[in-house]
């Protein structure tokens, strides 16, 4: 059986394999500005924003007594 594993794994030097990022991180306000609209979507559709409210407001009562 030929042997051509090895030869589609050589690559040219400055060339990556398709879909390859470098290594490294995001920056946090890249990163933020990508998660910002579906985290305001998911807020509206299950209205997350009342639970929230509700949540802190019986911590507050909790905490109050």
């Amino acid at each position: 059986m030929a042997d051509t594993a090895s030869r589609t794994m050589i690559r040219t030097p400055g060339r990556r394999a398709f879909g390859v990022r470098p290594a490294g991180r995001r920056h946090p306000l890249v990163a933020t500005a990508m998660v910002l609209p579906l985290a305001t979507l998911l807020v509206v559709v299950f209205g997350g924003w009342e639970a929230v409210v509700t949540h802190a407001s019986s911590v507050g009562v909790m905490l109050g007594r």
